[in-house]
């Protein structure tokens, strides 16, 4: 997500490198940019207007800092301008005095609705919070049916009367049961349409009238870019809303949409979704994405993923293993798949500062590596997987495993050699033999150079720091003779 933006800001910081201060004259090159980048974004045209102004505005009046750079400074400026734009901080859910906290989920057809509704469950279950979803969509075809699954896959009960009850019954019906079962939040997905009609408005206000909800949010496709900014203040004109879930945002390489929903709706957004996957939602922090926006990552966010999937006694354990140089094929297998459960290989990247100018293609070729190395180690035995050092030495086992996953010789061979070197490398640092130096580059082990620094020098793969080896010195050639004797 926000690729191409990212990409366009990088062009405007470029326009105040090497210059001594912000001027007048300097920094319209660099607003230039910014206001382009926010166009090819699909921001709302007046909220870009507004937000070139305030940015000139404080750039210009912007003191020198010792040891800042004008670049460093603008940056500075565009941040908190993004945070501004976008909300500042973070709104959470609203939970009622009284149980059951209601909420109400609106939104046209084919944004995601009743899939948000189960992210939104799954999430409050995570918070020990208990749930009942209600199924009021007796329009689409099978959208009731499509809730009960979702409901059993994250094991959250699901109310619903049928598709020949009336949307309205079913809510308020569904709203009584929560409160004879002391559940904490009921969760109403509500039906779409393909377009706003006053029949679906009519319907929203009267089930809103009924049970009250104390939060109405409206679920919105990002990829409709300004066009969802629209939509949140007509619907919030009409029915009147309490914030917004952006669904798709890990589609869209643009970002109009969360730049815009704030400024022209007037209500925050309070989850964006990411992926398909159920788990894919999280609560919108404006700081966190300003971040990623500007290509300085989201570690706050990475950590709070980790967080879900880490035993923190098992992550112990293997810190202990892999300074030890005990850390063994098998436990390579679970880092792997635990990188997996906490989604793509990219997403997490460029959560990581710096890495937000990966590209595409090598992320890609990052996720098609370790798919190839997980073949491998499938191939493996128990006891190979826990010994890599009986591989080192057996070419008929490397050549058995290279049958056995479909991959050659010499992709085992270059397996098995950089999984020693990176056990090696990895044991000196727990040996305090490289101080002052980050993780060593893990390049060989996916078959590109390692990332940061520059990366090694071809030939040479993960070397610490990703720097080139030290020169070897030459040897001096002995002469011939019996001069040695």
């Amino acid at each position: 997500m926000f690729d191409a933006l990212s990409e366009r800001l990088e062009v405007a910081w470029k326009k105040l490198r090497g210059q001594d201060k912000i001027s007048e004259s300097n920094i319209q090159d660099a607003l230039r940019e910014v206001r382009r980048a926010l166009l090819e974004a699909d921001v709302n045209l007046q909220v870009i207007k507004d937000f070139i102004a305030e940015v000139q505005e404080k750039a210009q009046g912007a003191e020198v800092v010792t040891g800042v750079r004008p670049d460093q400074q603008f940056i500075k400026i565009v941040y908190d301008e993004l945070l501004v734009l976008m909300g500042e901080t973070n709104v959470p859910l609203a939970e009622a005095e009284t149980a059951p906290t209601i909420v109400l989920m609106a939104g046209l057809q084919g944004t995601g609705k009743t899939t948000a509704s189960a992210k939104l469950a799954l999430h409050l279950r995570k918070q020990n919070r208990s749930t009942l979803l209600v199924a009021t969509d007796v329009y689409r075809p099978a959208a009731i049916d499509q809730l009960i699954t979702l409901g059993k896959q994250i094991d959250v009960p699901v109310f619903d009367l049928g598709s020949d009850a009336n949307p309205v019954e079913i809510a308020r019906q569904g709203v009584e049961k929560a409160k004879a079962d002391g559940i904490d939040t009921v969760i109403i997905d509500t039906a779409g349409r393909l377009q706003i009609d006053q029949s679906m408005m009519a319907e929203l206000a009267q089930i809103k009238n009924i049970v009250k909800p104390d939060e109405v949010l409206l679920v919105v496709d990002a990829m409709t870019g300004q066009e969802a900014a629209n939509l949140t203040r007509t619907f919030h004109d009409q029915i009147g809303i309490t914030g917004a879930i952006l669904t798709k945002l890990d589609g869209d390489t643009r970002g109009g949409a969360a730049l815009s929903v704030r400024q022209i709706s007037g209500q925050p957004i309070k989850f964006v979704g990411v992926g398909e996957k159920v788990e894919a939602l999280q609560p919108f922090y404006p700081d966190r994405m300003a971040s990623r926006i500007l290509g300085m990552g989201d570690v706050l966010t990475l950590v709070e993923k980790a967080q879900e999937e880490v035993d923190l006694a098992e992550a112990e354990k293997m810190q202990e293993k892999i300074l030890s140089a005990k850390f063994d094929f098998t436990d390579f297998l679970k880092q792997t798949r635990l990188l997996k459960n906490m989604g793509s290989l990219g997403g997490i990247m460029k959560m990581l500062p710096g890495m937000g100018k990966l590209s595409s293609e090598q992320l890609e070729q990052g996720e098609v590596q370790l798919k190839r190395a997980e073949a491998m180690i499938n191939s493996m035995t128990l006891e190979e997987r826990r010994d890599p050092d009986l591989l080192s030495g057996s070419p008929s086992r490397r050549r058995r495993i290279a049958k056995g996953s479909g991959y050659g010789l010499d992709d085992v061979s270059k397996l098995v050699s950089d999984f020693q070197k990176m056990r090696s490398l990895m044991q000196q640092m727990g040996q305090g033999q490289f101080p002052g130096m980050g993780m060593p580059g893990m390049g060989g082990m996916f078959g590109e150079p390692a990332m940061g620094g520059g990366g090694p020098k071809p030939g040479w793969r993960g070397y610490p720091g990703g720097g080139a080896p030290p020169k070897k010195k030459k040897k001096e050639k002995k002469k011939k003779g019996f001069g040695s004797l």
